[in-house]
């Protein structure tokens, strides 16, 4: 009630988003300052403004409240696990295409879940959002020389690390050779997928050894990139395991210099609430669909089998 007063600056519009009478929030309120033995709100014509007691009041509020959400959520989930029911999941996924293969799995891993996904914009993000139990499960994407994000609250699995390809509008010339050098494309301008970890200089670093350095690097999601790449305008870097698009090609690239590592992640303090070992199975089949559907880079995988 007191954050929501906080909020709307009215007690007559707290009510109507709380969904009681106004009446009845003004004497809770009153109910409050007797309890707290001071006024936590000054209340006139011009709305409701917290005083010094209302603002140390609201401080420990919206923490308190997130973490009574999460005792709740987690007290229904293990209630329902309890009755077949495995309840909702919240699922965030940052920088990996492993997202809606792995919600799929959970869909067909736990019959009757309410599965969603959120996107945070990066995996620090979803560290936190898991911390703090916004969220239940996520999965990320980092360059291969970086850690998940770290946190005491956290538990991070590895479900894979694959090379990165480049992508090329099918006139290319190189569009359709097995593979391709970065020496190769020296003089192309570059897309990269959107990325919190060290993969832009990564990247640079890759292209330096291979005896160039690379004019501009932009970042675009899956259908910012396609569209680019298809005029020919660019070149992008992307995980393989998905089909190709009309008008281009995903190529490896010689020796794989660039390469994604795949996490899974939840709160540690979950085990109890969730079947992890069910959660990585799915992971690690959501990968195998991811392979199972580009067949060019499951012949890879063959031809380098201690990638991957």
């Amino acid at each position: 009630m007191v954050v929501a007063v906080a909020e709307s600056g009215s007690v007559t519009k707290a009510a109507a988003v709380l969904g009681i009478a106004q009446p009845a929030l003004t004497a809770q309120l009153n109910r409050i300052d007797r309890a707290l033995g001071g006024s936590v709100f000054v209340r006139d014509r011009n709305g409701a403004r917290s005083t010094e007691l209302g603002d140390l009041v609201l401080r420990h509020a919206r923490v308190l409240l997130p973490a009574m959400a999460t005792l709740t959520d987690d007290v229904q989930r293990l209630v329902n696990s309890r009755d077949g029911d495995p309840g909702a999941l919240r699922v965030g996924v940052a920088g990996s295409g492993l997202g809606g293969l792995f919600v799929n799995r959970l869909h067909s891993a736990l019959p009757g879940a309410d599965v969603t996904t959120v996107l945070p914009r990066t995996g620090g993000d979803l560290s936190g959002a898991l911390a703090c139990g916004t969220i239940e499960l996520a999965v990320t994407g980092m360059c291969s020389d970086a850690p998940p994000p770290a946190s005491e609250a956290v538990t991070w699995t590895r479900v894979s690390t694959d090379p990165l390809f480049v992508l090329l509008h099918e006139g290319h010339e190189y569009a359709d050779k097995p593979e391709v050098t970065l020496a190769e494309l020296a003089e192309e301008q570059w897309l990269g997928v959107p990325d919190d970890s060290c993969l832009a200089s990564c990247f640079v670093s890759a292209c330096v050894r291979a005896g160039f350095t690379p004019s501009a690097v932009g970042e675009a999601d899956w259908t910012t990139a396609v569209d680019q790449v298809r005029t020919g305008r660019a070149v992008a870097l992307v995980e393989p395991g998905q089909p190709d698009p009309p008008g281009v090609r995903a190529v490896p690239l010689t020796g794989a210099p660039l390469r994604r590592t795949h996490y899974l992640g939840w709160r540690r303090d979950v085990r109890g609430l969730l079947d992890t070992e069910l959660i990585e199975d799915a992971a690690f089949r959501a990968h195998r669909d991811a392979v199972a559907r580009s067949p060019q880079y499951g012949l890879w995988l063959e031809r380098h089998p201690n990638i991957g």
